[in-house]
């Protein structure tokens, strides 16, 4: 049985944090809402 197929790390889409700039990967607990995903993290979401 062949292995699954996996996408690499470094082909995973990326975006621009809106409070701190630096660039975020795609995770999988965004995967429905990637689209409104804007902050890379809680901490920069609260300090928007």
């Amino acid at each position: 049985m062949p292995a699954p197929k996996r996408i690499l790390k470094e082909n995973l889409p990326t975006k621009i944090c809106a409070h701190c700039s630096l660039p975020f990967a795609w995770r999988k607990k965004w995967e429905k809402n990637w689209d409104d995903v804007k902050y890379c993290s809680e901490r920069c979401r609260r300090s928007k």
